[in-house]
């Protein structure tokens, strides 16, 4: 078994608005990668257990970046990740006001893309292309 550190090719990326409250930041970031495991299957890791055999469900296998800008930040890594089409999920100002999947997706739905008020975008796919992507944005503190 080898003990060198995993590096992978590929990056589980979030990006979220600054602005955001505390509370705010983790449900984002919990709702945004919560896609990606059924849409991009081979990000997940096989299940755990812990010493006594009991099972717990599976996690990614990487590690989720997080990062922070501002609405322009986040507007412009929107633009690029539609540009790469890598995948990727939004979270908008609307989404706060609603409360089920299928208010969510029609607060999406009825805005064009270059009106949506982001307040978090995930995106996955090669390590340079994400980092292209998230051009200008900080790790999250």
């Amino acid at each position: 078994m080898s003990t060198e550190p995993l590096r992978f090719d590929t990056k589980i990326a979030v990006l979220l608005r600054a602005d955001l409250e505390p509370w705010q930041r983790l449900n984002v970031t919990a709702f945004l990668v919560s896609g990606l495991g059924v849409t991009v299957p081979e990000v997940v890791g096989e299940p755990y257990e812990d010493a006594d055999g009991v099972a717990y469900l599976p996690m990614f296998r990487q590690p989720v970046l997080v990062f922070e800008g501002t609405k322009e930040t986040l507007r412009a890594a929107h633009a690029r990740a539609l540009g790469r089409a890598l995948p990727r999920a939004v979270f908008t100002a609307d989404l706060f006001t609603t409360g089920n999947d299928r208010d969510n997706r029609a607060a999406v739905r009825a805005v064009p893309t270059a009106d949506l008020d982001l307040v978090g975008l995930a995106v996955y796919g090669p390590r340079g292309g994400v980092d292209k992507v998230l051009k200008g944005a900080r790790m999250h503190p």
